[in-house]
């Protein structure tokens, strides 16, 4: 399997959205930057990249009326 190169504030996001699905918390922007320690609009770019790279996906809420905003997921690297 290929390497993936992140930049450090990418693994520091991606460790985080791993770290919430762990614990069984949704990963939405706003836990995430809790997570991460990192204000909410600086996840923009990276949740950008770590999706584009394969290494998350975008889920929108599954409620119908019930809007809590995007959560991403992570795809689990074999």
């Amino acid at each position: 399997m290929q390497q993936v190169r992140l930049s450090a504030v990418e693994e520091r996001v991606y460790q985080a959205v791993v770290a919430l699905e762990v614990r069984g918390h949704v990963p939405y922007p706003d836990t995430i930057a809790e997570e991460t320690g990192m204000p909410e609009e600086e996840l923009r770019e990276p949740l950008h990249q770590l999706t584009e790279r394969g290494l998350l996906h975008r889920e929108d809420s599954p409620m119908a009326g019930l809007d809590f905003g995007p959560r991403w997921c992570a795809h689990q690297l074999a």
